[in-house]
């Protein structure tokens, strides 16, 4: 079974008539990152690659290529940038962001709301777990200070255990130690 080029308008097929013209297909890569690329390239509203999903050469630059053995490759990180455009999806700016996703805004009122409700209830869950390690945090070095105080209570902390402890404990260990001395 032939498969299709998947970007917007592209009536390439994989049969011989484009094999005789040179042109090849690119499987989508299996790096979540650069598939997410891929498909924010073609600007096409909610579409996911699936494993038959194919892109021709013609939307990719020369260079992009390795031709080096008999198999026509694509080299690693690289993206279409080939198409043909309607005035009305040029207008669309994706959005490529530097950590490990990539976005296009979706035209949908419903959609972008869903997205938004989606991020937020993801930064209210980073807040949530921030707030517990700050909790853990404190509570133990609420539990370091009392074993200090105990040490200290019973004369066990000499000048080599404290310049021990200021190494490891660094300031919350001097700010105790201040404390008790005065």
């Amino acid at each position: 079974m032939p498969h299709h080029c998947s970007a917007w308008g592209c009536t390439n097929r994989q049969n011989k008539d484009c094999k005789l013209r040179g042109i090849t297909f690119h499987r989508f890569p299996t790096n979540k990152f650069v598939r997410k690329q891929w498909e924010a390239a073609l600007r096409r509203e909610a579409f996911i690659a699936t494993s038959y999903s194919r892109l021709c050469s013609e939307h990719f630059e020369e260079k992009d290529f390795d031709r080096t053995g008999q198999t026509v490759r694509i080299r690693d990180g690289v993206l279409p940038s080939v198409f043909n455009f309607p005035a009305h999806l040029k207008r669309v700016k994706t959005l490529l962001l530097y950590s490990d996703h990539s976005y296009a805004l979706p035209t949908c009122p419903g959609a972008l709301k869903a997205r938004l409700s989606k991020a937020m209830a993801k930064v209210e869950s980073l807040e949530r777990e921030k707030r517990n390690a700050r909790d853990r945090e404190r509570r133990a070095k609420s539990t370091v200070c009392g074993l200090l105080e105990e040490l200290r209570a019973k004369n066990l902390i000499n000048e080599e255990l404290k310049e021990k402890l200021d190494l490891y404990s660094g300031k919350i260990t001097t700010k105790f130690l201040k404390r008790f001395h005065k």
